[in-house]
């Protein structure tokens, strides 16, 4: 597609906006990390039923497996006191158990405990150097405190560690993705995609990166596939908004700036977005949701 002055002027305005505002989203919007179930390696979520898991403990209270189970539950729950006493008890049990380790860790991100985090995913990796989601969440805990060759160097690992799970790749392309890398950020969220294609995140990530290079057309279709997963995806609508506004559909472009809003209404870039057409369409930009 050829751009006139104005639309290549509208693409470096919103892409600006874009690294400022939604690469953050971005970073903040990975495929959920999940507990670790002690015995099959399979995920535990919060429909498990805590009360039968809590009559399994009953009858075996000196089995870690089993409190590591229940702690999954909570964790998944969002009751995070509750799956600290059970990792707690399930490493007191079995000091060696690396999964509850890792498990106790999440929940430690989850209150915002950082340093207690880190020394978990540590000691998970101490105990077993092969498993990859401790190298996944400690590569995070390094990213969301800045250092990006330490998390880089564990999602390298990750991936060599465990090459069919999409999240080492997907954090990865998110640091290259900060580091300007768009191309091998975009090969990244690809395998990402490609392993796990009903995410809407990779779809995301790829979308910005897409528009940071000038390839808007691309960069919408990610967007747009990323709404048909996820129709309540604000940050992607917004991003949808930003490519419109690059092809100079306004009207479209408030039309999504809205609808996130109307999911966010306090999601500033959206918000900016709105601001930035007033004038451009008729009811000063604001048409509703549509």
């Amino acid at each position: 597609m050829t751009y006139s002055f104005s639309a290549r002027r509208a693409v470096a305005t919103a892409g600006a906006v874009l690294g400022i505002g939604l690469l953050a989203a971005s970073c903040q919007s990975l495929p959920s990390e999940t507990f670790a179930s002690a015995d099959t390696g399979t995920f535990a979520g919060a429909s498990v039923n805590i009360a039968s898991l809590s009559e399994v403990i009953k009858r075996e209270p000196n089995n870690p497996s089993a409190y590591n189970v229940r702690g999954t539950a909570y964790g998944a729950s969002g009751r995070y006191d509750e799956a600290l006493v059970d990792f707690d008890k399930a490493i007191q049990l079995d000091p060696q158990f690396h999964q509850a380790y890792a498990n106790r860790a999440l929940v430690y991100r989850q209150l915002g405990k950082m340093d207690q985090a880190l020394k978990d995913y540590d000691q998970a990796i101490r105990t077993e150097p092969r498993y990859a989601p401790a190298y996944i969440g400690r590569g995070n805990v390094y990213r969301q405190s800045g250092q990006i060759s330490l998390a880089l160097a564990d999602f390298d690992r990750a991936i060599r560690l465990q090459p069919d799970d999409p999240q080492g790749f997907h954090n990865r392309a998110l640091i290259y993705q900060s580091r300007g890398l768009h191309n091998f950020a975009i090969e990244d969220f690809t395998t990402a995609i490609g392993l796990d294609p009903a995410a809407p995140e990779p779809y995301h990530g790829r979308g910005i990166s897409n528009f940071q290079i000038g390839n808007v057309d691309a960069a919408l279709e990610d967007f747009n596939r990323a709404l048909e997963i996820n129709v309540r995806y604000y940050e992607a609508w917004t991003s949808r908004g930003m490519a419109l506004e690059a092809q100079e559909d306004f009207v479209q472009a408030v039309a999504a700036y809205n609808r996130a809003l109307s999911i966010n209404g306090n999601y500033a870039p959206a918000r900016e977005g709105l601001q930035r057409l007033r004038g451009k369409v008729p009811g000063g930009g604001i048409l509703g949701v549509r």
